[in-house]
């Protein structure tokens, strides 16, 4: 297996949540996760995200107990009202590799996770068996039990009941111009492109049975990253309150090999950071084309 640290590995996502005690009993309790830090988001971490309002909000870090360097960031702000999960750009869901998918929905019975697309095959990709609930803050989390690596990127395997993030999904108006963006700015590969009906696109914009949508993973050599998934134009930009984090998923971090290589404008200058996170790198963060923040960390 190739070294975890490769360019374009996920090695983190935030999650915003109006309640972080009832979610740690949720990522902790349920998911099984690890808290490994905790405290309040430091102010000049919120400013290279261009989320000053943020600063000084209750957090934590979480990470799965295989050990492998990913981490769940919750971070605590209200949701506004008019948000709802699978309906606007950007971030919109974070993929888990985990075992025994056909038993997660009794062990997140009475949690604050709602179960909104039970475990199911789907036809015509025999690799993986997904489910889908979202938390308190309304995210989207995909508990995915690989089967199989597939023709063109390998899978892992989950190494503990819930283990890493190891796809993000992005939503966009326009998604040609967001695999044209991550190729030439953040030096990725574009993989396949796959027509599928998608129930959960199908049921967030009350489209018909049967409605197929384009998606294209994007991958470093075989290591998959990033699905990008063409949206409904009737899917909107993601309401946030001035100064703060989306609300639901809001970040993802990736590992870059060097953030001079980057062409895309940085909000803030690159910074060494601590943290079991970052364990002393550089890091920097770019908005994409749906508006998504994309957190670079340094690994040369």
């Amino acid at each position: 297996m190739r070294d975890f640290f490769t360019h374009g590995r996920i090695i983190g996502g935030i999650v915003t949540t109006p309640d972080l005690g009832g979610a740690l009993e949720d990522y902790q309790g349920r998911l099984g996760l690890n808290m490994v830090e905790h405290g309040k988001l430091d102010a000049d971490l919120a400013a290279s995200w261009n989320c000053p309002n943020s600063a000084g909000a209750r957090m934590a870090t979480l990470q799965p107990r295989s050990g492998t360097h990913c981490f769940i960031r919750l971070i605590e702000q209200p949701v506004p009202d008019d948000f709802r999960p699978t309906r606007t750009y950007g971030w919109a869901a974070f993929e888990l590799t985990v075992q025994d998918v056909y038993g997660w929905p009794d062990r997140l019975a009475g949690s604050g996770f709602d179960i909104i697309g039970p475990p199911k095959e789907i036809a015509g990709l025999p690799y993986f068996v997904p489910m889908q609930v979202t938390g308190r803050g309304r995210e989207m989390i995909y508990l995915n039990e690989v089967r199989d690596n597939t023709p063109t990127s390998d899978l892992p395997m989950a190494g503990s009941l819930t283990d890493h993030i190891f796809i993000v999904i992005l939503a966009t108006p326009d998604r040609e111009a967001n695999l044209h963006w991550l190729t030439q700015n953040i030096g990725l590969d574009v993989g396949g492109t796959y027509m599928l009906e998608y129930t959960m696109i199908n049921k967030a914009f009350g489209l018909p049975d049967g409605t197929q949508s384009s998606i294209t993973m994007v991958q470093k050599d075989r290591l998959p990253i990033i699905e990008v998934d063409d949206y409904p134009e009737v899917a909107t930009v993601r309401p946030r309150a001035t100064g703060c984090l989306p609300p639901g998923n809001a970040l993802v971090t990736i590992a870059v090999d060097s953030l001079d290589a980057v062409k895309a404008d940085f909000i803030a200058p690159p910074a060494v950071r601590g943290g079991v996170l970052y364990a002393g790198k550089r890091s920097a963060t770019v908005v994409g084309m749906a508006g998504e923040l994309l957190e670079l960390v340094e690994i040369a």
